[in-house]
């Protein structure tokens, strides 16, 4: 027989229980903590870039020099020191979360020293001028921030090293972002497949700290402003078909280009670069330079600013300068350096999309491109509840959720066929590398 619940005997439970009134305070500061280092990124990381641009305006052929030198740098320096920063930082959140990683090895994905680490290599990333963006990275920062309160939790808490760097990992992305909703999603689709009762509100608070934390600082503004969409009618549904197609094959093409040269598949290129790891990065520097030279600057960085000006209509990149950011952009990962793909996955989608609306008319552009960004972000990471989210929060674009929602969902089946999740599949080569390890040892 069930009874209703005691309020009088409930609140006394929970103002008595220090303890746990305790561990609470601790996982806010943590929170609050975890929103300053993404922060902190996010203006390192844009200074640092705008370095790169002023070297790039004042002496273009000096970047020939330039970003090989810095990337062999980077790649020396993270591959001596700190191979769990390597990347992305969303796989090395996957792994440290998978039930096969002893719980000792969960520091080689997830502390402090890599925090420090990878904002500092990201930021040296972006002043080379390279095709990265410090999303995906600040899932890494905030999850090892969040994780550090562990040791300072009471030893019975029911707050355990999984649900903070879950909710270290969301309240990175809607940090990153300025999109909450996002960060939730996330966390469901991409990190723990479910949302236990326990940890969501361990989650939600981080992500609400560490998003007011980011507002605070940059403002309650979209992360690419408000677009103007006409109203939506039929005439969008043969260029947006179109869009997710072609948003969805190329994702899955880049997904598996990614896979193939992360996971150090058995080719020549791979085994010379296991061989002469700062060699291989300073070339792919020079071609990522190179690249950036011939496609007039538009390929270095994140890309985020060319979305802006495609998205008001200012700027229309060819199919060729979108082509040479898909390959500036796999160069980048395939160096190994410290560094994020979902920026210039967006700003692919937004050369997709803008492409297209070329053809379709300018009334329908600012919509397309939108639907670009959401079909190749969920093409390439299959997570499409959370690439449409993350582009609707982004653009302010609720006008457009079914047409985001439709272009996500049919771009990450078309990559389903081409390719294997790509988090899941690098986040899966790094236990085994780790149980290799283990065993040799």
């Amino acid at each position: 027989m069930s009874h209703d619940p005691d309020f009088l005997q409930n609140l006394r439970a929970e103002v008595s229980n220090w303890r746990l009134w305790r561990d609470r305070a601790i996982v806010l500061g943590y929170a609050v903590m975890a929103g300053l280092f993404v922060v902190g990124f996010t203006v390192a990381a844009e200074w640092a870039f705008g370095l790169f641009e002023r070297l790039h305006h004042a002496a273009p052929w000096a970047v020939l020099l330039w970003t090989p030198a810095v990337t062999a740098g980077i790649v020396w320096i993270t591959r001596r020191w700190f191979p769990g920063a390597a990347g992305s930082g969303i796989p090395q959140i996957k792994a440290a979360l998978d039930p096969a990683m002893p719980p000792g090895e969960r520091g080689r994905f997830a502390s402090l020293r890599l925090t420090v680490a990878k904002i500092a290599l990201g930021v040296a990333g972006f002043a080379a001028g390279l095709s990265i963006g410090r999303e995906g990275p600040s899932v890494q920062v905030a999850a090892g921030v969040m994780q550090h309160a562990r040791r300072w939790l009471s030893p019975g808490s029911t707050i355990d090293a999984r649900a903070l760097l879950i909710a270290g990992g969301a309240a990175g992305i809607a940090a990153a972002f300025n999109a909450p909703l996002a960060g939730v999603v996330f966390a469901i689709e991409e990190l723990s497949g479910r949302l236990e009762a326990r940890a969501s509100g361990v989650i939600i608070t981080a992500i609400v700290l560490a998003g007011l934390v980011a507002v605070s600082v940059f403002g309650n503004l979209s992360y690419f402003g408000i677009i103007k969409v006409p109203p939506l009618d039929w005439d969008l549904v043969a260029p947006g078909l179109l869009v997710a197609l072609l948003s969805g094959a190329a994702g899955g093409v880049f997904a598996r280009l990614m896979i193939a040269s992360l996971t150090g598949a058995p080719e020549r290129l791979n085994r010379w670069r296991a061989r002469w790891p700062v060699r291989f990065a300073a070339a792919g520097g020079l071609l990522i330079a190179v690249i950036g030279l011939v496609s007039g600057g538009v390929t270095f960085g994140a890309g985020s600013e060319a979305v802006k000006r495609m998205l008001v209509g200012h700027d229309e990149l060819t199919p060729l300068y979108t082509l040479l950011k898909f390959i500036a952009t796999w160069l980048t990962a395939w160096c190994g350096v410290p560094g994020g793909i979902f920026a210039p996955s967006l700003s692919i989608g937004a050369g997709i999309g803008d492409g297209i609306g070329q053809f379709a008319g300018p009334a329908l552009g600012p919509a397309l491109i939108a639907m670009g960004m959401a079909g190749f972000l969920a093409a390439v990471t299959q997570a499409p509840l959370t690439a449409f989210i993350i582009v609707m929060e982004m653009v302010d674009g609720h006008a457009m959720v079914l047409s985001l929602m439709a272009s996500a969902m049919l771009a990450s089946l078309v990559s389903r066929m081409i390719s294997r999740p790509l988090y899941e599949a690098l986040a899966d080569h790094m236990v085994g590398a780790v149980a290799q390890k283990s065993k040799s040892a």
